[in-house]
């Protein structure tokens, strides 16, 4: 669903500066509209999922893949949080069909990470029950590019995971017996890595399981202008987790899109 070349102009209709305008390449008002509301980075956790959505529901399209249901303003929002998260939470099965690789150098969140002396880029953590991850385009070859997190009890999956991710890039939480793995130990033990704001990409089972343990703090969600009638997914899948209560904390508005901060009501 591309959109052509140049920055996107964008309504604010609920938000910092409301009613205004901004641009998806406003990166200093986009980051005033994101960050309202949320703890310092390195203060306290934070877990924000950002998924996109079509108006009739689906999480991706006809290809099963959430970027043909995206637009250039979402993918400008995407690298954005990406941006200011320090770890970025998927699925294995989403890496993999997504063809995840390391998160690429925000062109000016980058140096300021550098500056403040974060890592240039977040940490893409995958989670896994079977061991199984994405292993394309580089993602473990730099130092801490990557990590996995899943369940321990089953040595054929550990062994695979680390394999691909090294003995240091597996994190443990849960028992693979218990359903793991065990989301908020995995945050905690993020944390305690540097990793406190989370970035969480889905897919929806996973999103499912972030709701269903509590740890979701805020919802980024784009309502792409489509209709697919298809049998994808919703934005979450699995498991009833709530109801959770929300509240809207920012719209922004560009060529009938819609992009809403949910936070959750605690």
């Amino acid at each position: 669903m591309s959109e052509g070349p140049g920055p996107v102009g964008l309504d604010v209709l609920v938000g910092p500066g409301a009613p205004g305008r901004l641009t998806s390449d406003d990166v200093d008002g986009l980051l005033a509209h994101y960050t309202a509301g949320v703890p310092h980075a390195r203060a306290s956790r934070w877990v924000r999922a950002n998924m996109v959505s079509t108006v009739d529901g689906a999480a991706t399209g006809p290809d099963g893949r959430s970027g043909s249901v995206s637009s250039d303003v979402d993918k400008a929002v995407f690298g954005l949080l990406r941006g200011l998260a320090d770890a970025v939470l998927v699925g294995a099965g989403t890496a993999r069909s997504e063809g995840y690789g390391p998160a690429g150098r925000h062109r000016v969140l980058a140096a300021r990470r550098e500056a403040a002396g974060r890592r240039a880029t977040a940490v893409v953590v995958q989670v896994t029950r079977s061991g199984r991850v994405e292993t394309g385009r580089g993602m473990f070859e730099v130092p801490e590019a990557g990590l996995v997190v899943m369940p321990a009890g089953d040595a054929e999956a550990l062994a695979r995971a680390r394999e691909a991710a090294g003995e240091d890039g597996v994190v443990l939480a849960g028992h693979v017996d218990d359903g793991g793995p065990d989301l908020a130990r995995a945050l905690d033990a993020l944390a305690e890595r540097g990793l406190r704001h989370v970035l969480c990409e889905g897919g929806p089972g996973l999103l499912a399981d972030v709701a269903a343990a509590d740890v979701l703090d805020e919802l980024c969600l784009t309502t792409s202008p489509l209709l697919v009638a298809s049998d994808a997914p919703r934005v979450t899948a699995g498991a009833a987790v709530g109801p959770h209560g929300l509240e809207l904390a920012g719209l922004l508005h560009a060529r009938s899109t819609l992009l809403a901060r949910w936070l959750r009501r605690r």
